[in-house]
């Protein structure tokens, strides 16, 4: 079943909600700065038992938070941010329960396996998650990396989904192109997602009320979770509480298999 994912995303050092696409090295247009910490997040998360959830660092700066809130829920969030083989397991030491990795899979806008055999053998196939962070082509949704800014030649199909099953326990895909604008999910991407993953996936991106909750259900058959930010109301959104996201959970548990 669909279950709400939660996340906490981070930059230069504050939790934050932004546009992903305006992200770049001069900052990003803001829809929410948080006067909490990032270990509060956290902490509401673990009181309230929201598994799954993850913690994001856009940019440098972010380590300190990050590692406050994965001390507030140990094993409870994955983390992604800047991860590489020689700093992976300090995040897990740190409390994460996985490690997400995008830019780090390539090399000179090219998908490397070699990069991706290396943070395995750091990690664990079972402890590491494939962020398919993407943007809409002509060609279809290709990988994003660098913040979203670089569009690589990796296409998000059936093929690079089956060769990169093997690798990971999830898949996380943010579609950038909508993340933060609260003007509803890419419903095509989600779709697409349903029919070509059997590995857990979580979508995020443009999720604006409840009722997206109930349509990913209804567009994956339940086969992927859905991740809402910018209108959740403890991010200062109006569209949809994290109570309302609470209930659908508890309403749809998932089947343990």
């Amino acid at each position: 079943m669909t279950l709400f994912r939660p996340c906490i995303d981070l930059h230069q050092g504050k939790v934050k909600q932004i546009v992903g696409g305006s992200l770049n090295d001069a900052g990003a247009e803001t829809n929410f700065i948080s006067d909490h910490n990032a270990a509060h997040y956290a902490d509401l998360y673990r009181q309230n038992d929201l598994r799954g959830g993850h913690i994001i660092s856009l940019g440098p700066n972010n380590q300190q938070q990050a590692f406050k809130a994965l001390a507030a829920y140990p094993n409870g969030l994955q983390y992604g941010g800047g991860v590489n083989p020689e700093n992976a397991t300090e995040f897990l030491v740190a409390g994460a329960s996985h490690i997400i990795v995008t830019s780090y899979l390539f090399e000179n806008g090219q998908f490397s396996w070699p990069r991706l055999e290396a943070i395995k053998s750091a990690v664990g196939a079972d402890k590491l998650v494939l962020d398919l962070s993407c943007r809409k082509t002509a060609d279809g949704w290709m990988i994003a990396t660098d913040r979203w800014q670089t569009i690589t030649n990796t296409p998000i199909n059936q093929q690079t989904i089956s060769e990169l099953e093997n690798h990971c326990a999830e898949f996380l895909v943010h579609a950038a192109d909508v993340e933060g604008l609260q003007a509803g999910i890419d419903q095509d991407l989600v779709s697409l997602l349903s029919n070509c993953c059997t590995l857990p996936c979580t979508y995020a991106g443009g999720a604006r009320s409840v009722e997206d909750l109930q349509l990913v259900q209804s567009l994956a058959n339940g086969r992927v979770d859905l991740t809402i930010g910018s209108a959740l109301d403890i991010f200062g959104g109006t569209g949809v509480t994290l109570e309302e996201c609470l209930n659908w959970n508890n309403q749809h548990p998932q089947i343990p298999v």
